[in-house]
């Protein structure tokens, strides 16, 4: 087909699009307007859907809840396809449920003023490099750094690599905190849930005593999820290690409160409300860490109690499964004079 005939027939289909007879309002599209509706309910209303039916789907949800954004799009143009003007319109609906969860992530950020730095990264007790993983966590320079899933193999590494420019450091079973600051107060946290036998240590606490005062923080891996078709969202050992470490954060009487952990959940999970409901809101950043190779969700946290997250992002993979988290943390007492 020559140029002339080329731009006959693309007038004719611009013409044919723009037609309002080709546009329908009502029957054609009515399946796509519901799945419009449908995706906007679930992000608008996701804590209406019951969590006490087996496979837990309103954590299910809520854990994979940013990924329902893709749908307006996709209805969009399948809309556009039908020619349908209700759906089209409907699929506006759950863009804004989206834009309203999550359009402040959308947002540009700087570093801004902070008094910490902070790195969470569970390092995965088949990470083959544990050394170049502690030298690319050392890199970050970050004053606290808190590790999950230490081994008795692995540990002499990280604490060779890391003794340079983590001078403190505490290990409580399978989790350690390195630091820049002198810790004190160092202790167990039992989060072990019914069930789990003796030596399942996966919580600390320390004080850190940092140039603008002590800082307390908490270490914690909770235990891990359960997907399945059979079974669907299995996390009744998490929840349950979750009511123990929001009632050990309740307790606690320093501040600020710093808490850095793998908590196998994001912050929009149920499931961890005994945690986040006694923490401030946290930063409103992405930062996808877990799987390492395609990150879908983070559920390597850093929570804060009188104490501001102002950035968090994700750092390039190392040899574990789960991506490193680095967050910037201001002190609420930042003012003239204090």
């Amino acid at each position: 087909m020559g140029e002339q005939g080329a731009g006959r027939g693309a007038g004719r289909w611009r013409r044919r699009w723009r037609r309002p007879e080709q546009w329908s309002w009502r029957g054609r599209g009515r399946v796509l307007a519901g799945l419009a509706v449908l995706a906007a309910c679930l992000q608008a209303f996701h804590g209406a859907v019951p969590d006490g039916l087996p496979g837990r789907p309103g954590s299910l949800l809520e854990t994979f809840l940013p990924w329902l954004g893709p749908a307006a799009p996709v209805l969009a143009a399948l809309a556009l396809l039908r020619r349908s003007a209700v759906a089209a319109l409907a699929a506006l609906l759950p863009a804004a449920a989206w834009l309203g969860l999550f359009g402040g992530h959308l947002l540009p950020c700087g570093d801004g003023a902070s008094d910490l730095l902070a790195v969470q990264h569970n390092v995965s007790d088949e990470n083959p490099d544990p050394a170049g993983t502690a030298r690319a966590l050392a890199a970050a320079g970050a004053d606290l750094l808190a590790l999950e899933e230490l081994t008795p193999a692995a540990l002499p590494t990280y604490a060779a690599v890391l003794a340079p420019r983590y001078p403190y450091h505490a290990v409580v079973g399978t989790v350690g905190l390195w630091s820049k600051h002198p810790l004190a107060d160092v202790r167990p946290v039992d989060i072990r849930p019914t069930g789990v036998g003796e030596g399942w240590d996966r919580g600390l606490r320390a004080t850190a005593r940092t140039p603008r005062g002590e800082v307390a923080v908490y270490v914690a891996h909770l235990p891990s999820l359960r997907l399945s078709p059979a079974h669907g969202f299995g996390s009744a050992r998490r929840d349950e290690s979750a009511v123990l470490l929001g009632a050990a954060i309740a307790a606690e009487p320093t501040e600020p409160l710093i808490l850095l952990g793998d908590l196998n959940g994001t912050v929009d999970d149920r499931g961890l409300d005994p945690v986040t409901s006694r923490m401030d809101p946290p930063s409103r950043d992405f930062a996808f860490s877990w799987p390492a190779s395609l990150p879908l969700a983070r559920i390597d946290q850093v929570l804060t109690r009188s104490a501001s997250v102002t950035r968090i992002r994700s750092l390039p993979a190392t040899g574990s499964d789960h991506l490193p988290v680095a967050a910037r943390i201001s002190r609420r007492d930042r003012g003239p004079g204090r």
